[in-house]
């Protein structure tokens, strides 16, 4: 028996009404608090140990010290709250253009990421827009979200299950799980991602990073990638509309770009 699609939505909705709100770098409201800040960094240290366990690290001095010095300009430029985080930095030996930052301060980078980022501006790009996940609360909306799903899926399962038998219960689960991934929790993934890169942006041109680089820098990544899954089914914003936006952003931020070069914010990391 299929979930009918009002009454996945109602159980969500009220598992969702039962958390904190807050409002995001853009004003977006979010719904947090499925986990405590303290948990959430925890989570995000033992995730930066177990990579470090599996992936092996760079031992280029250079290389280190170039990522090292685009996280220190970028994270100079935070909010106090998230400056006192004591952020650490890791490269990873690793073919994929990839970089992340976890909750606790913690960002990664892999040497995949040098084939597609040809500046201290664009590598300012990547990782501003994934640091503009970790202070935007992304990590802790996206768990508050996932664990409202899955409760909202308990909720219809334990109806149709009362009414339908084990079977429909058993149903609910598995298609349920299809449904909020499709319309509910990828939808939010790329509101995610769009918010990241202007939160991104802004900080890198606030730290004297030119934030026109940003698109060259998904310039490069179309370049360098190969076929995609449709935008609809995608936890990314399309490239193209994304390089619109970032160009639109751009023009706006070339004078704070300015102002901060002008007062002394000229970062020479590589």
């Amino acid at each position: 028996m299929k979930p009918q699609p009002l009454l996945l939505g109602l159980a969500i909705a009220v598992t969702v009404a039962g958390c904190a709100t807050t409002k995001s770098p853009t004003g977006r409201t979010q719904y947090v608090g499925g986990m405590s800040k303290q948990q959430l960094n925890q989570m995000g240290l033992q995730a930066f140990a177990e990579q470090k366990e599996k992936v092996p690290q760079s031992k280029d001095s250079k290389q280190i010290a170039y990522v090292r010095c685009v996280v220190n300009a970028l994270t100079r430029e935070l909010p106090p709250q998230w400056q006192s985080t004591g952020w650490e930095t890791a490269v990873f030996v690793n073919k994929d253009p990839n970089a992340f930052a976890l909750p606790g301060g913690k960002v990664g980078v892999y040497t995949g990421i040098f084939s597609v980022a040809k500046n201290q501006d664009q590598l300012a790009a990547v990782i501003g827009h994934e640091i503009g996940h970790v202070i935007s609360n992304h990590h802790d909306e996206r768990i508050t979200r996932q664990m409202s799903a899955q409760t909202g899926l308990g909720i219809v399962g334990a109806v149709l299950g009362a009414r339908y038998g084990e079977g429909a219960a058993n149903a609910t689960s598995q298609i349920g799980g299809m449904a909020a991934q499709g319309l509910f929790l990828l939808p939010n993934s790329r509101t995610q991602e769009s918010e990241a890169d202007v939160v991104g942006q802004q900080l890198m041109a606030k730290a004297g990073f030119d934030p026109r680089q940003a698109v060259n820098l998904w310039q490069n990544m179309i370049a360098a990638g190969g076929s995609r899954p449709p935008q609809w089914l995608s936890t990314h914003p399309d490239p193209q509309a994304r390089i619109s936006e970032l160009q639109g952003r751009a023009a706006g931020l070339v004078p704070t770009y300015e102002q901060a070069r002008a007062t002394g914010h000229k970062p020479k990391c590589g």
